[in-house]
């Protein structure tokens, strides 16, 4: 099977659906574990990418957090959010078929404090220089947490 023109396939029948042009398909040992379309629109869930929604399903399956013996297709480069998801779940590769450049003039998604074409350097300012605005509340009960499982996890 051609798993490019599988992630193709699966993000076109999202659009036609009414869905955003996104799609991902995880494989191992050359067969599908998980796939899926971006269903943001569908569930007004915004962390419903493509990327989060199949690797979900596919640890799920393989009933592990890491997909290191996966190959993962995706529609196009990913989000910061779904970067962060690839790099947490350690595939052996991930296959990327547009780039942000490419899609660019066809598909916008701004945010209040999200633009794609100025994300990574809002991320790179120190905390107190971000769009978003968030408040360091310090309490000493809060290392606890980390503390207990500390304990709780010791090998």
């Amino acid at each position: 099977m051609d798993f490019v023109k599988r992630t193709i396939e699966l993000a076109m029948k999202n659009v036609e659906e009414g869905g955003r042009p996104f799609a991902t398909v995880i494989v191992r040992d050359g067969e599908i574990i998980a796939e899926s379309p971006n269903l943001v629109a569908q569930t007004n869930d915004p962390t419903a990418h493509a990327e989060i929604l199949a690797i979900r399903e596919a640890c799920r399956k393989l009933k592990t957090e890491h997909l290191t013996d996966c190959d993962i297709y995706i529609l196009a480069s990913p989000c910061p959010m779904c970067l962060g998801s690839l790099y947490y779940c350690s595939p052996k590769n991930v296959f990327y078929i547009t780039t942000r450049e490419d899609y660019a003039p066809y598909y916008k998604d701004d945010r209040k404090y999200f633009e794609l074409e100025t994300f990574y350097d809002e991320y790179r300012k120190p905390i107190e220089e971000r769009r978003l605005p968030m408040v360091h509340k310090p309490d000493v009960d809060g290392i606890k947490v980390y503390k207990r499982w500390a304990e709780l996890n010791k090998n």
